[in-house]
């Protein structure tokens, strides 16, 4: 039977890892007609199934006031937590109405029971599945012990009670087995592994697309240079330097790297060093922030606003030098679009991705001059750059497609809901 599906979070919108998942989840779930509807304090989802509490968005100045005071200090003023207790129990009261106003019968908690940004939201929805024994499947994408800015706080009681709870009728699902392993040993909590996933079962249509005919014209490269693609926010985690410097190695003009995303509020000192590098190394660097958005559309200026996903189509290479991540969304996107990847070994991809058996140009910290020949091909041989794209896209469609989440998720729903999924002999190969 098709179940009303509440997902929560503090934001569904824009680009960020948990809006993109939570969309993916709710196309899967609809296709065996469960229909998804939204709480959150920002939205960009059909308001028609929205549900907009805008205390709840993590920017709110309420929660913000409260962050200021409980982290990077292990004393917390009662006055902070009469504060969290009052927003924890007027958010929950807007949980209840949500539940009810959209006949919710399955709630799915997105990041919010996993990283305190609103510790407030957290409490709220752990008591509101405690006390209506709501059933939940909780996706976590990161931890608070993950980020070094929650290690010190004067909310350790709160953290232990609701970043995740543990309740019987809570399912709980996390996005790499590290994340998973730790779960079970600091809260005795099991879990089940559902990375992130990409639509490999429908690949990207292979058609002229005028829209983008200028695209290459409007970054400033020309029809025989070649794009090589970094497609992150520019922080120091990101590893960019690696890029500039592999750029750089290769020592051809032809080769242009370009940013799709800019500093956004964790400061341009970064960004200032990478332009100052990028000097130093002779490559020619390109930051194609200000044209890039979520749709196509036109900007106040009559510029195009092209989405990444036209980037992509246009990129003879990937660079993803990371030193750490969650599991990598743009590692799935550039492979969907068969586009080659350089990618650094950090710990997720060693643990989680790289035994899948994808051939990618791996680096392992530093760039090395076999790496750049290695590029170099990958780059200039065609039959062989078509070979290494089709072998990861078969790959990834076994490993992280659609299919793989469809049959998690009628796993969870049917274990908390005691019904089995009806048979869809148009998608057998699906189970």
């Amino acid at each position: 039977m098709s179940k009303n599906i509440g997902f929560i979070s503090t934001r569904f919108a824009g680009s960020d890892g948990v809006s993109l998942e939570s969309a993916k989840w709710a196309q899967v779930l609809w296709h065996d007609k469960h229909i998804s509807y939204w709480y959150s304090g920002r939205n960009d989802r059909d308001p028609g199934c929205s549900y907009c509490v805008p205390e709840a968005y993590f920017g709110h100045p309420e929660n913000e006031w409260i962050n200021e005071r409980i982290w990077g200090q292990t004393r917390r003023n009662p006055d902070v937590t009469a504060r969290i207790r009052e927003m924890a129990d007027y958010l929950k009261g807007t949980l209840y109405d949500f539940v009810e106003h959209y006949q919710i019968d399955i709630l799915i908690p997105q990041n919010v029971l996993a990283i305190p940004m609103h510790v407030p939201l957290g409490i709220a929805v752990t008591e509101y599945m405690a006390e209506t024994e709501m059933p939940a499947i909780a996706h976590h994408h990161d931890f608070y012990w993950e980020r070094t800015r929650f290690s010190v706080g004067a909310v350790k009681d709160y953290l232990d009670m609701a970043f995740p709870p543990s309740l019987p009728h809570l399912h709980h699902v996390g996005i790499n087995q590290a994340a998973l392993e730790q779960l079970a040993l600091r809260k005795g909590v099991t879990s089940s592994l559902m990375p992130n996933v990409f639509d490999f079962d429908n690949p990207p249509p292979e058609i002229h697309d005028p829209y983008t005919a200028d695209i290459r014209d409007e970054i400033g490269i020309g029809p025989d240079d070649i794009l090589i693609l970094q497609p992150t926010r520019i922080v120091p985690r990101k590893g960019i330097e690696h890029a500039i410097k592999m750029v750089g190695m290769l020592g051809d003009s032809r080769y242009k790297l370009v940013i799709s995303h800019d500093a956004g509020d964790e400061g341009h000192d970064y960004k200032q060093r990478l332009e100052e590098m990028a000097q130093h190394e002779g490559v020619d660097l390109r930051f194609f922030a200000a044209r890039i958005g979520e749709i196509r559309q036109v900007d106040h200026e009559g510029n195009k606003i092209y989405t990444l996903w036209d980037v992509y189509k246009q990129a003879d290479l990937m660079t993803y030098p990371s030193t750490y991540e969650g599991f990598g969304n743009a590692l799935l996107e550039a492979i969907y679009f068969r586009v080659p990847v350089v990618i650094n070994r950090y710990s997720i991809y060693v643990q989680d991705i790289e035994p899948k058996g994808f051939k990618l140009l791996e680096m392992d910290g530093f760039i090395t001059p076999d790496l750049v020949e290695d590029v170099r091909r990958v780059i200039e041989d065609p039959d062989y750059r078509k070979s290494v794209v089709e072998h990861n896209y078969e790959v990834a469609s076994h490993y992280y497609s659609y299919s793989v989440l469809r049959r998690v998720l009628r796993y969870h729903i049917a274990a908390l809901t005691g019904e089995a999924p009806k048979p869809n002999h148009k998608n057998a190969s699906d189970r």
